[in-house]
């Protein structure tokens, strides 16, 4: 199992990013994918879920409404579009199947 992430950065309060993980190494259309964040002093955090089809998904409560979890299965790849960010937003992002996490990506929030 081989995941990849990016699209990380630094972006002001109430902007957007899109992250992207790139999935090898498995039947990606076959399994759940997770994106964790781990912001620093704090433990690891489930942001969202989506199911193998894609047709079911789940969020935390703190990003409900603001995030959405989307993967295409033709390309391998798991997305994480996030709007509206904020400041408690800042964290490294990881993505997560398997039992297996890629190396994460840094997302700040700051003005």
């Amino acid at each position: 199992v081989q995941l990849v992430e990016s699209g990380g950065g630094l972006v002001q309060p109430g902007g957007s990013l899109r992250l992207s993980c790139a999935a090898s190494g498995f039947t990606f259309r076959w399994y759940v994918m997770n994106w964790f964040r781990q912001a620093s002093g704090k433990e690891r955090e489930l942001v969202a879920a989506i199911s193998g089809a894609g047709d079911s998904t789940n969020y935390a409560d703190s990003v409900k409404g603001r995030f959405t979890i989307s993967r295409d299965n033709t390309k391998n790849m798991l997305y994480l579009q996030m709007n509206s960010l904020k400041s408690e937003d800042t964290a490294v992002y990881y993505c997560h199947a398997l039992g297996s996490w890629g190396q994460g990506t840094q997302v700040t929030v700051s003005s």
